[in-house]
């Protein structure tokens, strides 16, 4: 059930919102001054403030919202529901259990899920592009990249992360593994970074509808289809496979690596133990390189020519 798209905020109430934000903070030369952590605290208050304009907006239906949210939970279990599925003819899969590819799933949805919260409504820069809406954004006193991410920002993505976390849950119960205080930590770090480079595939290849229109199916080849790949064990795919997500498309380092380690499984490409610890590594460098490929893209870009 979709909310009526009058109640859903527009390119004006936008621009509101962020001049009174300037307003009421600051000028503008204070909140835009060059130095890093003013733009990242700036960048971050943009989208706070956008998300927050939207949530508004799409919790004046509630009951829309419930039961958009419930759909969502109920439509991402059935990808765990075929794991389950194959589970029972067969005790493992390359080799893991049910429990382990339950932390696999859990993890790498999680991720993917929050990082489709904060930052996925950027995947429609290439309609901004066509439609010449884009050069709205980048005339407000707020970076556009913020702008992006928290457009049409909806609580009902929710759904995702929800039903990784009861997975996940259900999975850490059920594994058999000695909880060392390295295993432990590793959790929530593979969590925080494998959302981080999640992010920057995100950021980083919706980058290329600056150049190539058409670039938002490549982008989720590599996020949604990314996340599918990694529900699964490593053991199973081809090890050119898994080494294009390790040394390419840092994918690996969301959950497979990490898991490695957390369950005491056998490498399949015999890397160095340093690998298993390496995720922070991954998503700076990853988030390094989104955004080059984002200032690149706004630098090429010439306008709607209208």
């Amino acid at each position: 059930m979709a909310e009526p798209t009058t109640s859903l905020p527009g390119a004006a109430a936008t621009d509101t919102v962020i001049r009174e934000a300037v307003t009421r903070g600051a000028d503008l030369g204070d909140v835009t001054r060059d130095t890093p952590a003013a733009r990242t605290a700036w960048a971050l208050r943009s989208w706070w403030l956008t998300a927050a304009m939207w949530t508004k907006a799409i919790m004046s239906y509630r009951a829309s919202f419930v039961l958009m949210l419930g759909a969502n939970v109920v439509v991402t279990f059935l990808d765990f529901a075929v794991v389950i599925l194959m589970f029972r003819h067969t005790d493992t899969l390359g080799g893991w259990t049910l429990a382990e590819l339950g932390f696999l799933y859990g993890t790498s949805t999680l991720a993917l899920g929050l990082a489709n919260l904060f930052v996925g409504s950027i995947d429609a820069l290439g309609e901004r592009i066509r439609a010449g809406t884009l050069d709205t954004m980048l005339v407000r006193p707020a970076p556009a990249l913020a702008q992006l991410c928290a457009e049409r920002f909806s609580l009902r993505r929710l759904g995702r992360p929800l039903q990784a976390v009861a997975v996940l849950g259900w999975a850490v119960a059920a594994l058999d593994v000695h909880w060392t205080w390295d295993r432990i930590l590793l959790v929530p770090v593979l969590l925080i970074c494998g959302t981080l480079i999640f992010a920057a595939v995100f950021i980083g290849f919706a980058s290329l509808q600056f150049w190539w229109g058409e670039a938002k199916e490549l982008q989720n080849s590599f996020t949604y289809g990314g996340a599918t790949l990694l529900h699964y064990p490593p053991t199973i795919f081809a090890k050119e496979l898994v080494a294009g997500v390790v040394f390419g498309v840092p994918l690996a380092f969301v959950n497979w690596l990490p898991a490695l380690r957390i369950l005491d499984k056998p490498d399949p490409l015999g890397l160095p133990t340093a690998f298993q610890f390496a995720s922070p590594l991954a998503a700076a460098l990853g988030l390094a390189a989104a955004g080059l490929a984002w200032r690149a893209g706004l630098r090429a870009y010439r306008g709607a020519g209208s």
